[in-house]
């Protein structure tokens, strides 16, 4: 995470639900063939817990169950280019928000999975609407089940939060909001949101 405080992020609540937000992200474990990481859905369980799903012949499966592991969700990123300041002797960054969760994987037993699965199609059904929800119900019986049979479910217990928000809180406002102009005409109008809403 960044080094500067001004930046860190330490409200658990918002930083659980940006990663229920976001739902995927990188997951790290250091194995006997050096590191490696995994690409991710999760779910967020409750206030201590996120649960994930991996495919069986992936790498970190043989040695992820009671492992430390690294979770990291990242949200919306951009090039901030020093023009957009509007003042001088000023040099290009990146702007970014990303949560890493440090704890202990568990696998789960193939219900767990099943609610794993239930928990984050529904958790993203939700947000389809007015489309009607896809549950496991529209499935041919068992075939869910068998097709299942290629993933397995984990939990992770969270022992560590680290969250960043570098947002530009490190200028005046004057400068972060021009800045946050330059980023939205750019293309990046959700990290713009995020800059103009960090002086409040």
């Amino acid at each position: 995470m960044h080094p500067d405080p001004r930046f860190r992020w330490e409200d658990r609540a918002a930083m659980r639900a940006f990663v229920a937000e976001r739902s995927f992200g990188a997951l790290f474990l250091e194995t006997p063939a050096g590191p490696r990481v995994a690409h991710v859905p999760v779910v967020v369980l409750d206030e201590t817990r996120i649960g994930f799903h991996i495919a069986r012949a992936n790498a970190l499966v043989p040695h992820l169950d009671g492992a430390r592991a690294l979770f990291v969700a990242q949200g919306p990123d951009a090039y901030v280019s020093p023009d957009w300041y509007g003042q001088g002797d000023q040099v290009p960054t990146w702007n970014y928000v990303a949560v890493e969760l440090d704890g202990v994987a568990r696998r789960t037993d193939a219900a767990g999975l099943l609610a794993l699965i239930d928990a984050l199609s529904d958790a993203h059904e939700r947000r389809l609407a007015p489309k009607p929800r896809w549950t496991r119900d529209k499935m041919t019986p068992g075939l869910v089940e068998r097709m299942a049979g290629a993933i397995i479910g984990f939990t992770m217990e969270i022992t560590a939060w680290r969250g960043t928000r570098k947002l530009g809180q490190n200028k005046g406002e004057a400068v972060r909001l021009r800045a946050a102009a330059g980023v939205e005409a750019a293309g990046e109008p959700a990290l713009a949101t995020m800059m103009r809403a960090a002086g409040d």
